[in-house]
């Protein structure tokens, strides 16, 4: 059995997939190793509630609840409160506690679904009811995401212990939107058993985020999603370029794991695979070691001390070598990308997207990325590109550019009540 795993026969089954009729609202849980992210949306609008961030779990002594609750006039009232939680299941009921006092003391019963941001879902290509075998895929998709699957089962089973089984439970795999990629892009160069057997292939993250940059995207372009073309940079700590071509992907610059692409806040992103083998045998590390350098100790952090782009650009304007050194690294990893993949498209490219922290905030990356692109047909407004900054959608584009550059603030919770809704309303049909 994988680390991690909890036996399937522990799952709680949905008894119904349907919303019952007094539910209105869709609860996101995003569960990390000592984390539980979890909003709240309205079913019928998709208006967003109060949301919150249980951390610390299993620190008693340090293990807090923050919150944000809208009043009756829209403002958020911020709420932290230490809560000592020694599990996640304990964590959840807090949670539900919360809420009960803060929001409405008849939530449970105003559920309709629950929707779980899941990072590794193997070759899941949509999300799904939480079923046995939806938890079997998890937990054999925890071999390529050790740190993130078992949480999320952790999560999981937190969550059905609590709404018990009339509440239908939703899976949306941070890798599905990228299963429409062709072979050619997913199948690495090895020996083809090392796929075939152990389902070493490009997966790809972030895919709930670029598929919601594409539907929004195509809505700023006028298009139908199966008629927009574009790339997506999903630019944060974590960051990964997407193409899609007539709204699905067909390549993205993550591999089998996070690690692949760009220079990252942490992760070193492509390299030549010989230097882990060199760095191993040179240094002496473990497997365990070598995992922590290249995704923990690399990226901007290795190269400049901080994995804070902001940082590194303020670095960067006091003249410092390294710091500029990163600046330049991330950009041209970055414009690499969009090149190549304005190539796989054929040069039919609708947009390039910006969004996360770096993507929606920084119109000085944004215009670096994008300068000298003029042959390609892409071109900024310096005015337009300075304004988009703090969570504004924009398009950027300078006059004549023949590709539209966009920003567009991502918000995977809201994708994720989305594909939720759609996946217990589309069971719900077919009852």
């Amino acid at each position: 059995m994988l680390a991690g795993k909890v036996p399937v026969g522990s799952a709680v089954p949905p008894r119904n997939t349907a919303p019952s009729g007094k539910g209105s609202k869709v609860l996101v849980v995003n569960a990390g190793s000592s984390s539980i992210k979890f909003k709240i949306f309205t079913a019928e609008t998709l208006l967003p509630g109060a949301a919150g961030l249980f951390d610390r779990i299993g620190d008693p002594a340090n293990c807090v609840l923050k919150a944000s609750v809208p009043d009756d006039g829209g403002k958020p009232k911020k709420f932290e409160k230490k809560i000592p939680a020694k599990d996640h299941l304990t964590a959840m009921q807090d949670i539900m506690s919360f809420i009960d006092e803060n929001v409405s003391s008849t939530f449970a019963s105003e559920v309709c679904a629950v929707g779980h941001r899941i990072v590794h879902g193997l070759d899941m290509s949509q999300p799904k009811l939480l079923t046995p075998d939806v938890i079997r895929c998890i937990q054999d998709a925890s071999m390529f995401a050790p740190l993130h699957n078992p949480p999320h089962l952790q999560g999981i089973y937190a969550s059905q212990k609590v709404f018990g089984p009339d509440v239908p439970q939703v899976a949306v795999f941070d890798t599905a939107f990228h299963q429409t990629m062709p072979p050619e892009s997913y199948v690495y160069g090895l020996p083809y058993d090392m796929y075939e057997k152990h389902k070493i292939r490009r997966y790809g993250f972030h895919g709930t985020s670029h598929k919601y940059l594409v539907d929004q995207a195509a809505a700023m372009l006028g298009k139908k999603v199966s008629e927009t073309n574009v790339i997506t940079c999903h630019l944060g700590n974590g960051s990964s370029v997407a193409a899609v071509r007539g709204g699905q992907c067909v390549d993205t610059s993550m591999g089998m794991t996070p690690l692949e692409g760009l220079l990252m806040g942490t992760r070193c992103g492509d390299i030549d695979p010989a230097v882990v083998l060199h760095i191993q045998n040179q240094l002496g590390l473990s497997a365990s070691e070598t995992d922590t350098l290249l995704n923990k100790k690399s990226g901007l952090l290795g190269l400049t001390g901080s994995n804070d782009l902001r940082t590194v650009i303020e670095g960067a304007g006091k003249g410092e070598p390294r710091s500029q050194l990163g600046l330049d690294m991330f950009v041209r990893r970055v414009r690499k990308y969009i090149g190549a993949y304005m190539a796989m498209l054929d040069g039919q490219v609708d947009a390039v997207v910006f969004s996360a922290g770096i993507g929606e905030n920084s119109a000085l990356v944004r215009g670096l990325i994008c300068d000298r692109m003029q042959a390609l047909g892409i071109a900024v407004d310096k005015d337009a590109n300075a304004a988009a900054v703090g969570g504004k959608q924009a398009d950027i584009s300078g006059p004549g550019a023949r590709i539209r550059a966009l920003v567009i603030p991502t918000d995977e919770e809201l994708s994720i009540a989305q594909q939720t809704l759609q996946v217990v309303r589309g069971a719900a049909l077919a009852a």
